[in-house]
């Protein structure tokens, strides 16, 4: 399982004809396909379904800090500080995130594994307990991604032994744009994919207008995609949320404590944003942009986002009453608003 946050979901899309569509689980995380303008046929449908399958073990293979035999997995295990040889895809994928680190001033780090973990959201881990002022000093003492280097050879080198990747900010959105790929490269160009709530789009729906997304109305414990604030249109691009919503515990006291840690304290993020959505060319992107963005906050997101024209945001803001205000980057497209 490379990582799960079920918060951008697909409105339902019942009734539709002239769809070729399924439904599944792999890498720890339930996915939807659908190509419109084909019909349903169940030969068809199951080699596409054994085609994406494949390529989506593939990278679980290479980037699940799930599975113990995962190049990551062993990565993350080994004390060596000699540079490690990784696959293409998970070079690719850690290149990006290192760009997205440095871009972000930190903000984004995939090397957070021992603080993840330390909180409970990691491998195995149940979340429940705040760690104490020196448990959270220490590992932070093993986390940080300027202790990272990838050279053009595609080895990877940890500069203290203890140190952790953990690519659940960052994996599901390449994952989901690698589905997409299989199904474009046999030749199909009306695409909707959606991989743990990651959304990568192609072409038209079967109305021949956009795909409809819908974002999730943000409630603590309620199950995904139970309510949405929003639908965005789609075509072309990938969509990508994070929040606080499901991921997280309570304390004895009632303060939530969530999975989205931030770097510069070692502590899940405290502000009023109930969620984040990026929109940007690909999945690899947009994923990698929410947590940053979640971490950074509003006013500093807002700035942070403006200033690259790759992508746009939309914040969902908690306000003291209770309620919800949703506030747009200059970039989001019109979106229609639910009640």
């Amino acid at each position: 399982m490379i990582g799960l946050c079920l918060l951008c979901c697909a409105s339902a899309f019942a009734g539709e004809s002239n769809v070729l569509a399924w439904e599944g689980r792999t890498m720890g995380t339930f996915y939807t396909m659908k190509i419109s303008g084909v019909a349903q046929d169940a030969k068809l449908t199951a080699a596409l379904r054994g085609a994406v399958e494949q390529r989506l073990d593939e990278l679980n293979r290479q980037m699940s800090h799930y599975l113990p035999e995962s190049e990551l997995s062993r990565f993350n295990r080994s004390t060596s500080t000699a540079p490690w040889k990784i696959s293409p895809a998970f070079a690719r994928v850690m290149r990006h995130a290192l760009e997205v680190n440095r871009a972000s001033d930190g903000a984004f780090d995939p090397a957070l594994g021992a603080l993840i973990n330390l909180w409970g959201f990691g491998p195995g881990g149940t979340p429940g307990r705040v760690p104490s002022d020196a448990e959270i000093s220490a590992a932070r003492q093993l986390c940080g991604a300027q202790h990272l280097w990838l050279n053009e050879r595609d080895e990877l080198q940890k500069e203290i032994p203890g140190l952790q990747l953990n690519l659940g900010g960052v994996a599901k959105g390449f994952a989901a744009d690698e589905a997409a790929r299989v199904l474009r490269e046999r030749g199909y160009k009306n695409l909707f994919v959606s991989l743990g709530g990651e959304v990568v789009t192609l072409g038209c729906n079967a109305e021949g207008r956009p795909w409809q997304v819908g974002i999730e109305r943000p409630h603590y414990g309620s199950a995904p995609g139970a309510a949405l604030c929003a639908i965005v249109p789609l075509s072309g691009c990938a969509l990508s949320t994070s929040g606080d919503a499901h991921n997280f515990f309570r304390d004895a006291h009632g303060k939530v404590f969530a999975h989205l840690l931030d770097p510069a304290t070692g502590r899940p993020v405290s502000n009023n944003l109930a969620s984040v959505t990026v929109l940007a060319p690909d999945g690899l992107t947009a994923d990698s942009l929410t947590k940053p963005l979640y971490i950074l906050g509003l006013e500093r997101g807002l700035r942070w986002i403006e200033q690259r024209p790759d992508a746009a945001a939309l914040f969902v803001v908690r306000e003291t009453d209770g309620r919800l205000r949703l506030v747009p980057s200059s970039r989001f497209p019109v979106f229609q608003t639910l009640e």
